[in-house]
């Protein structure tokens, strides 16, 4: 039955017969048999579909809601009973928005020297692809934003403040200026981040504030091609505080804060709202509040 129900999930998410059998690691009759024999227990149809998937039907809904519970937690009682036998042990999956991605590493590593036999898997993602990520059980936890958009039912732990900086080199727009306003960098050609990151979206709506309309010249979903136009010495970018520190602005490169409205975003981890808590999410709920409660990423 745990298989079956995963065979749902799984379409579900892909929207495809094909995928969802190559992720689940089988044959496509195989998948389509095992979704069968799930309606016929059921006694309803869950999935319209001719020889393409079609979307779930209302009762199909239900049941994937039913299903992430039920598959949640028997991956959660299975990884508890091995934790019990062999201590904490697997990998851990953790999806990050684009701009948060220079703090993964004050988590992972003091998690690491606590379970050395724990091994990451981390992937970048928009806010949006986090939390779908997080409630289709692909990954254990993300870390996003926690005060702008809708989360939904997860569990949350603050971590740090997100506030902006122009990085722009010596020479260019505003350049020499050890501050500036929201106003005055939406009257610059920027490149930013595409609009489907959060991130975007938060820039789009100071920028607005101060009665300006961005036009970006370029727009990429990477922080890495973003900053590489920057230190060509033609174009400038918004980026957080933390993140520019961390890829560096040493000189030609300036970062300059941003003021008028002053702004910060609160950025934590989420976490499936389960309980119990499936072990290897537990130790990493606790290393966030640890390091929450340190301030390290307060400085």
């Amino acid at each position: 039955m745990i298989d079956k129900l995963e065979f749902l999930i799984t379409v579900a998410s892909e929207k495809s017969f094909s995928r969802a059998a190559e992720l689940c690691g089988v044959t496509q009759p195989t998948l389509s048999a095992g979704i069968k024999q799930l309606e016929d227990s059921l006694g309803v149809l869950l999935v319209n579909r001719s020889s393409r998937f079609h979307g779930l039907t209302a009762e199909g809904e239900r049941v994937l809601e039913w299903a992430k519970r039920i598959v949640g937690d028997a991956r959660a009682m299975r990884q508890e009973v091995r934790t019990l036998r062999e201590g904490l042990s697997g990998q851990l999956k953790i999806a990050v928005i684009p701009t948060a991605e220079g703090i993964v590493s004050a988590l992972t590593t003091p998690y690491r020297d606590k379970h050395p036999h724990v091994r990451f898997k981390v992937v970048s993602a928009s806010s949006t692809e986090v939390l779908a990520m997080l409630d289709n059980l692909e990954i254990d936890a993300g870390i996003t934003y926690l005060d702008n958009e809708p989360l939904g039912r997860v569990r949350t732990v603050p971590l740090c403040s997100e506030r902006y900086r122009l990085l722009t080199t010596e020479g260019n727009p505003l350049g020499d200026r050890d501050r500036v306003t929201w106003a005055e960098v939406g009257r610059i050609d920027l490149c930013l981040l595409t609009p489907d990151m959060q991130n975007r979206r938060i820039v789009e709506r100071l920028i607005g504030a101060g009665g300006a309309e961005p036009a970006p010249i370029l727009e990429s979903n990477s922080v890495i091609l973003l900053y590489d136009h920057v230190r060509s010495g033609r174009w400038a970018t918004i980026l957080p505080e933390k993140l520019a520190k961390t890829m560096g602005a040493e000189p030609p490169l300036r970062s300059i804060p941003i003021v008028e409205p002053e702004a910060g975003y609160e950025i934590g981890l989420v976490a499936p709202q389960r309980d119990p808590v499936i072990p290897l999410v537990g130790a990493l709920v606790a290393e966030a509040k640890a390091l929450a409660e340190s301030g390290a990423l307060s400085d």
